[in-house]
């Protein structure tokens, strides 16, 4: 059987007169973006292009969502309840939703962002809140998320649900990553290796030494990183000069 995998980046993260990333050099490399919906960044006019951008090249459009906090780019956690959460995600994904369809597009994922990504990862009340914003919406969406918490309660709830792995970020022992406060440029083909090594053998390098046993279906290039659409390019085509077919998130449920 031949191996599927999804390659998914954080896009139209700019903002007003502020830039973020080079997302048309991205773009052809990914199957699947995730876009921001303004509350962490990107405003109406990133959106829409950021989505018409996507259609061209068939990637698949998803909500990044995230807390409301354009200052701290949506890093720092807050302290909020599930009810508020629900809201924010249902808030960020219908924006998103009106801008794919003036576009002829759809809305097909949704992803959090930063602090409310972490925030999801380990609350259960948090977990729930957002499967339930997505269900919802009633509009057959993807979460795309890390860990078993959230897996179960989107089992539970019927919302489809796609596990990612960070291949330009490392992980410890413990299998958690190891955050960088600013993206550094890091060896296209190194990169490549680990997304074939994910991709094959279902495992990422540990920066102690060894490998960490990890289930995914989508691997996530950062998009701020100086050099994104050279370690996209390298991560693609090498995926798919080993035989790995890359579609989108659609074409994994």
């Amino acid at each position: 059987m031949t191996a599927r995998i999804d390659i998914n980046a954080d896009m139209g993260e700019s903002y007003g007169r502020w830039t973020l990333g080079n997302d048309a050099e991205l773009m052809p490399y990914l199957t699947s973006a995730n876009i921001a919906c303004g509350f962490h960044g990107g405003d109406p006019g990133v959106m829409r292009e950021t989505v018409r951008l996507a259609k061209h090249y068939r990637v698949g459009i998803g909500a990044h969502v995230a807390l409301p906090d354009l200052l701290g780019f949506g890093r720092r956690r807050m302290a909020i309840s599930p009810q508020e959460l629900k809201d924010y995600v249902v808030y960020q994904v219908g924006a998103l939703m009106g801008f794919a369809a003036a576009e002829g597009a759809k809305v097909e994922h949704v992803k959090p962002h930063g602090a409310l990504y972490v925030m999801c990862s380990e609350n259960d009340e948090y977990a729930e809140a957002l499967v339930r914003a997505i269900k919802e919406l009633k509009a057959e969406l993807i979460l795309l998320l890390t860990g078993e918490r959230v897996r179960r309660v989107a089992e539970h709830y019927g919302v489809a649900f796609v596990t990612e792995g960070y291949i330009d970020l490392d992980y410890n022992d413990q299998g958690e990553l190891i955050l960088e406060r600013a993206k550094k440029a890091r060896d296209p083909q190194e990169v490549a290796q680990r997304a074939l090594m994910l991709a094959i053998d279902g495992k990422v390098p540990v920066r102690g030494g060894g490998a960490l046993r990890l289930e995914a279906r989508s691997v996530c290039i950062h998009g701020d990183a100086p050099n994104a659409p050279a370690i996209a390019k390298a991560v693609r085509e090498g995926l798919e000069h080993a035989g790995v077919e890359t579609v989108p998130l659609r074409e994994l449920i």
